[in-house]
């Protein structure tokens, strides 16, 4: 594990370095406290030099949003520039995000053994450390913006997301594993033509929500899956929350689970691209390695009359990391054919925000579910397969 070091009391302390997002360790770090200006630790983090808190908890995150506020203030002057196009205001959007975390990511805070922090006015984030990173009985150091997100995590957690597909009732996700607060994907599984009532398979299922609404529906038996431990733990918890644990097994696996069902869904990451940090790979998918890896499973999973229920974002699409055709294209080349469309457009606020950087795309965005047959199924298929045809 790394480490970091630093110079404190003319002695070199060495300590263990903690980052979910698997932010490397700093090289260079120096001591700060409330004396410390918001000016000099903006700076220091600009070039790279982290600041190890030694001060008030509470001052250290007002420190923290006086930095945050330094890297969103406009540049004195604009230049004027030719419009980006859609993929390259993308990539101009991760990397200002890429550079926004790093610089924010400057700002440390110690812990002592047993998750607790040895400063002023710190709060008790024992069951939010706990939660992401396990018991842990030694000292180690982590970034205040890292330990910021990790509290929010267990805010979500503990208060949870009202489902309206399932009359309300919440799912509580946790740490690392994406959270259904794009609720429009969920309505489709819940609004979709059951064409099997025996097994389901959810296929990546995190929290666990598609398959309690598949159970909820009267599916018999729902084999849901996932190679992430902490989503497998989160959709145990939360499919014996719903009391539907008796309907649906969480299994560990990469895609499929053995055998076949009358019903296999799967939601998979709807950005073609790399993700810059573990906890992002729920939104990217490089190379679209799980929408592929699924189509092209998808027929020898399904029985003889089932269907495979893709759902999936167009903003891809828009932004240009993917070609309009792409999709129709990988379903035929599986062997697979489309018998039906349900398609929904997003309601988060950021659709409607002419002020976000990717707003035309995110404007323009459909989710769609695809409903996927073999293609030697007596099933009709759909005239006009074009991409997203309501």
């Amino acid at each position: 594990m790394d480490e970091i070091s630093w110079l404190e009391g003319g002695r070199e302390q060495c300590v263990r370095w903690r980052s979910e997002s698997g932010a490397p360790a700093p090289r260079r770090v120096v001591v700060a406290d409330d004396a410390t200006r918001a000016d000099d630790a903006y700076r220091l983090a600009c070039e790279g030099t982290a600041l190890l808190w030694r001060g008030d908890f509470q001052n250290a995150r007002q420190l923290l949003t006086a930095m945050a506020r330094r890297i969103d203030r406009p540049p004195r002057r604009r230049v004027r520039k030719p419009e980006p196009s859609q993929v390259q205001a993308f990539h101009l959007f991760r990397q200002a995000r890429a550079q926004r975390a790093r610089t924010l990511g400057m700002l440390l805070i110690p812990f002592d053994p047993g998750h607790t922090i040895p400063l002023r006015r710190a709060p008790d984030v024992q069951d939010a450390c706990t939660e992401a990173y396990g018991p842990d009985s030694e000292p180690y150091v982590t970034s205040l913006r890292e330990l910021l997100g990790l509290i929010g995590a267990h805010e979500w957690r503990a208060k949870g997301v009202s489902i309206p597909a399932l009359g309300g009732d919440r799912i509580h996700p946790h740490y690392g594993v994406f959270s259904p607060v794009r609720g429009e994907y969920v309505d489709l599984v819940a609004e979709a033509p059951l064409v099997s009532g025996k097994t389901a398979f959810d296929v990546g299922t995190g929290t666990g929500v598609l398959a309690a609404v598949l159970a909820r529906r009267g599916v018999g038996r729902v084999v849901a899956t996932d190679n992430d431990p902490r989503a497998l733990a989160c959709a145990q918890e939360n499919v014996d929350r719903l009391d539907v644990a008796n309907r649906v097994d969480i299994v560990q696996a990469d895609l499929f689970p053995e055998g076949r069902a009358g019903l296999v869904v799967c939601n998979p990451p709807w950005v073609p691209a790399k993700p810059s940090s573990p906890l992002e790979r729920a939104v990217y998918d490089p190379g679209s390695r799980m929408l592929r890896g699924f189509l092209n499973g998808l027929g020898e999973h399904l029985e003889p009359d089932g269907e495979g229920w893709l759902i999936l974002s167009d903003l891809a699409e828009h932004l240009g990391l993917r070609e309009r055709d792409e999709v129709p294209t990988l379903i035929e080349s599986s062997g697979l054919q489309v018998v039906g469309r349900l398609s929904a457009k997003p309601r988060h606020p950021r659709a409607t925000d002419p002020d976000d950087p990717l707003h035309a795309a995110r404007a323009a965005e459909t989710t769609t579910l695809w409903r996927l047959t073999n293609r030697k199924s007596d099933v009709t298929p759909m005239s006009g397969v074009g991409p997203y045809r309501a």
